[in-house]
């Protein structure tokens, strides 16, 4: 029998994706300071983050970080093909892939031992053989759980390889600082440094009824459960994505309510698109803000019924932007996004009565196939003749 003391699961992340993808396909780039983006730094390679440079980043900030930074537009159809043949590699290693985002994913290589060796060796091969046949360089997180895999990944970077061994997992985890913990994010981050927990070992020295009784019900039982090294969830094949979402962001210059709306129908118009193709329906619209003070803002509506249809997700959303508006005048909006959750299969809806079809319905599924056959630019609303449409970022498929 062959026994392997590594855990079975693989977290694979490209380091600074679009950034590499454009110091792969310019050698001038390589080892010098690049920014992805103008006005909003989309991604920077690790020699300006290393002087501070991060994604979502003000341009003229990252600038001011690392003036020798060569900045490159975004090519977006160069990192969605590159996504495309690194999750090749990642299908021909594993059948057993879940794909996180266009440069990540979990791999569940447990069933290879016979064949290709412990988790390590074929980390090692995933690494070759991505740089191999893609130029681009991974990491790789190995250990018995998604979420010290990912950790591991993390701690890696960039173009590194950690194996977490079962017996040194909370050795691993332990000193490492609470923003590790998987949801942990800036308000969560403050709570507990507020109280002087600044290490995963005191989030684990905790009674669960004390981070309960700080965080809540839902993330004090979460972050108990990751402290101690527990994540029980498999690695899912065909993991259908619980929100879809768009966002814009819109730099310092201050907007009027009727160019908000401009960008508003644009992204509702999108993302009802994905919508349809995906056959899903929603009944939840989140509107998103973050404003020039760097706080944020989520407000939220749900629908009578599960739709996709156009019209009544742009009526909700707009509902939520008016609601918004002494927000955006006091604070002053840097980014814009929407995103739909609650979504469901299209089939698995109970009909109301009456059955009529919609006009809008058969509105918005001849304006999909007009798009589909002559691309997105062939029609569009009238609302939006000479708007930029701004970048469609590519995704994982549904």
């Amino acid at each position: 029998m062959f026994v392997s003391t590594e855990g079975p699961i693989l977290h694979a992340d490209l380091d600074a994706f679009y950034a590499s993808v454009e110091q792969r396909d310019d050698p001038r780039l390589r080892g010098r300071p690049v920014i992805v983006g103008g006005g909003v730094v989309l991604a920077a390679s690790y020699e300006a983050k290393a002087l501070g440079v991060r994604t979502a980043m003000g341009g003229a900030q990252a600038l001011r970080l690392c003036p020798h930074a060569v900045v490159v537009p975004p090519r977006m159809a160069a990192y969605s093909a590159a996504s495309k043949a690194v999750f090749e590699v990642f299908r021909d290693t594993t059948p057993v892939v879940e794909g996180l985002s266009i440069d990540e994913a979990f791999l569940d290589v447990g069933g290879l031992r016979r064949i290709g060796g412990s988790p390590s060796e074929i980390a090692r091969r995933l690494r070759a053989d991505v740089l191999a046949r893609v130029g681009l360089p991974i990491t790789v997180g190995v250990a018995r759980t998604k979420f010290l895999a990912k950790v591991a990944s993390a701690v890696a970077k960039p173009d590194g390889l950690l194996v977490v061994p079962p017996d040194e997992e909370l050795a691993f985890l332990h000193p490492l600082p609470v923003e590790r913990l998987w949801g942990v994010g800036k308000v969560t981050s403050e709570k507990l440094r507020s109280r002087g927990i600044r290490t995963v070992r005191q989030v684990a020295e905790l009674p669960e009824v004390d981070l309960v009784s700080m965080l809540g019900r839902g993330a004090g039982h979460h972050l108990h459960a990751l402290s101690h090294g527990l994540d029980p969830r498999p690695v899912r094949v065909g993991q259908r994505r619980r929100s879809m979402g768009s966002q814009r962001a819109l730099g310092r210059r201050r907007r009027s309510m009727a160019e908000l709306d401009e960008l508003l129908v644009s992204i509702v118009d999108r993302l009802a698109r994905r919508l349809r193709s995906a056959s899903r329906l929603t009944r939840t619209v989140v509107l998103r803000l973050r404003f020039a003070d760097f706080t944020r803002a989520t407000r939220s509506r749900t629908v009578a019924e599960a739709t996709d249809h156009t019209e009544t997700l742009l009526v909700a959303a707009r509902k939520l932007l008016l609601e918004a508006q002494s927000l955006v005048y006091d604070r002053g909006l840097t980014l814009l996004g929407i995103s739909f959750s609650n979504l469901t299969p299209h089939g698995s809806v109970q009909l109301a009565l009456p059955f009529e079809v919609e006009d809008g319905i058969a509105v918005d599924s001849a304006v999909d196939g007009i798009r589909d056959r002559f691309g997105s630019a062939a029609i569009t609303r009238g609302s939006l003749l000479g708007h930029d449409p701004g970048m469609a970022v590519p995704l994982l498929p549904d």
